[in-house]
């Protein structure tokens, strides 16, 4: 071989591998550079309606922000009546202080705390519960749970129990459960024994 044959045979090579790229890119992958126009995905008048339906979404705004509130509006008066307190404990002597307050108003004597329990009734509010006896007449009594009822704080009577004396005055003995509303972070959280493993 020749330094002149390698050249033919190189040159040869070039010229069959450039033809072979310009066939491949002319016929094959199409020779026109320049693409057709695509068409719309949506026409005119789908535009259009999409445009109307975000107008009406941005319409009902101002009327959602007066509904969020007015129940804001709601919860914060609702709130007002849920114990305010520290702890647990300045909670629970919250609402004994208002059961002995109230009974005495009504001329009954309270012999103290029975017993106390909290539970959570939802993911933002509690409820802790005190029970108290004392020994009163019917009309004592009723004037006792009316009274509770007026109090500016949610206060409701989860269990009572009467039983009636013997002696000619009528007088009762009466157990009285009463709960009152916390938030839900005073409460302790809950034990969880061998079944919650």
């Amino acid at each position: 071989m020749t330094v002149g044959t390698l050249d033919k045979r190189t040159g040869l090579g070039l010229a069959a591998g450039v033809a072979a790229i310009l066939i491949l890119r002319f016929l094959v992958m199409g020779g026109d550079s320049s693409t057709a126009p695509v068409a719309p995905s949506e026409t005119v008048a789908q535009a259009e309606q999409r445009l109307q339906h975000v107008r009406q979404v941005a319409a009902t705004v101002p009327g959602k922000e007066t509904v969020m509130k007015q129940a804001a509006a709601t919860v914060a008066t609702l709130e007002k009546g849920i114990f305010k307190a520290d702890t647990e404990a300045q909670a629970n002597a919250r609402i004994l202080e208002m059961v002995n307050n109230v009974a005495k108003a009504n001329g009954v004597q309270t012999r103290g705390l029975d017993e106390s329990h909290s539970r959570p009734v939802s993911a933002d509010y509690g409820e802790i519960t005190v029970t108290v006896s004392f020994a009163s007449d019917i009309v004592q009594l009723v004037n006792l749970l009316a009274g509770l009822a007026d109090q500016d704080e949610i206060l409701a009577t989860s269990g009572i129990h009467i039983s009636g004396g013997t002696d000619k005055k009528k007088i009762l003995q009466v157990r009285l459960s009463v709960s009152g509303l916390v938030p839900r972070k005073l409460l302790a959280p809950e034990k969880k024994g061998l079944a919650g493993f």
